[in-house]
């Protein structure tokens, strides 16, 4: 796969102060989000964040009520007809016909490019060979998706809108998408990924927004966001009975520690390179050896529950 991204090129998606209502109910609230080319963006959040309402702004098909919308340097409403063919959008629902065949879609959606992928080679590579003569409505919910993906990607686009890319496929199929998806990256295509699975972000993304009532609640990357505002943990194996006291007081503010059973001592709060730091002078005034210092940070789907609640969301 080849993109057409030129190198300083400007951002691949930049919102600004983005504003969207639905009648009394605001759904993107001073979003400001930004997709640099060649990266992967993960955008999460929980249902009703604002995500779709995000991505459909980006793709042209609604309009916001302030602040602007860049796709590739172009308004996606006023520019759609230069914008279209340069952009892949991969839908949940596939957007195929039901009765048409599966060859039949991509060979269609490949005849409004210019410059478009082997659709024959696109379905080798998605393991859709035996379903190219199967009707749309006739196939498995796995090799829906992955013609979705197809469609998106045999026009050559420079940035790729996924939605929940792997949803309801196998662990192959899913292992196949985040292949395809990194040789993206490294073809120099933008993609805009969202997805409800925190372990695919983690993978994929080289960045991560988690939105939250229609605002960013937490951006980085996922070493970054697993790391910001979420408390961690840091074992420390070492003789029993040291002074714990002076281990507290070496810690930065808002740290605690305590004896967790004989010899395992147990740091939480922000662990950071001062905290480390900090326990191994513990340990060197104490005259104490630690055999182990081991961190534990929480996961990305921790941080995820802690920004934006437990609660059922419809």
């Amino acid at each position: 796969m080849t993109s057409k991204t030129a190198a300083g090129a400007a951002p691949a998606v930049r919102l600004d102060g983005v504003v969207k209502k639905f009648g009394g109910v605001t759904a993107v609230d001073g979003l400001d989000l930004t997709v640099e080319p060649a990266q992967v963006l993960a955008l999460l959040g929980p249902n009703g964040a604002g995500k779709t309402t995000t991505v459909e702004m980006c793709e042209g098909f609604v309009a916001p009520d302030a602040g602007t919308v860049r796709v590739l340097g172009l308004d996606p409403i006023t520019d759609s007809e230069a914008l279209r063919p340069r952009i892949g959008v991969m839908l949940q629902g596939g957007g195929a016909y039901p009765g048409s065949k599966a060859g039949e879609m991509l060979d269609l959606v490949a005849s409004y490019s210019a410059d478009p992928l082997d659709p024959e080679w696109l379905l080798h590579r998605l393991g859709l060979d035996e379903a190219r003569r199967t009707p749309y409505r006739r196939l498995s919910g796995g090799q829906q998706q992955r013609l979705a993906l197809a469609c998106a990607l045999v026009g050559r686009p420079e940035l790729v809108f996924l939605d929940e890319p792997t949803a309801g496929l196998d662990a192959q199929a899913r292992l196949l998408v985040w292949e395809l998806i990194d040789a993206l990256r490294r073809d120099g295509v933008s993609v805009l990924l969202t997805t409800h699975l925190m372990d695919e972000a983690e993978e994929l993304a080289d960045e991560i927004v988690i939105i939250d009532h229609g605002s960013v609640v937490a951006a980085g990357t996922p070493e970054e966001v697993t790391r910001t505002g979420a408390e961690g943990q840091l074992w420390v194996s070492a003789p029993p009975e040291l002074d714990v006291a002076a281990l507290r007081a070496a810690l930065p503010e808002g740290c605690r520690a305590r004896e967790n059973a004989s010899g395992r001592y147990l740091v939480e709060g922000t662990i950071d390179p001062v905290v480390v730091a900090a326990v191994a002078t513990w340990c060197a005034a104490q005259g104490a050896l630690a055999t182990e210092i081991r961190v534990d940070q929480r996961s990305l789907e921790d941080v995820f529950l802690e920004l934006t609640g437990r609660e059922l969301r419809g």
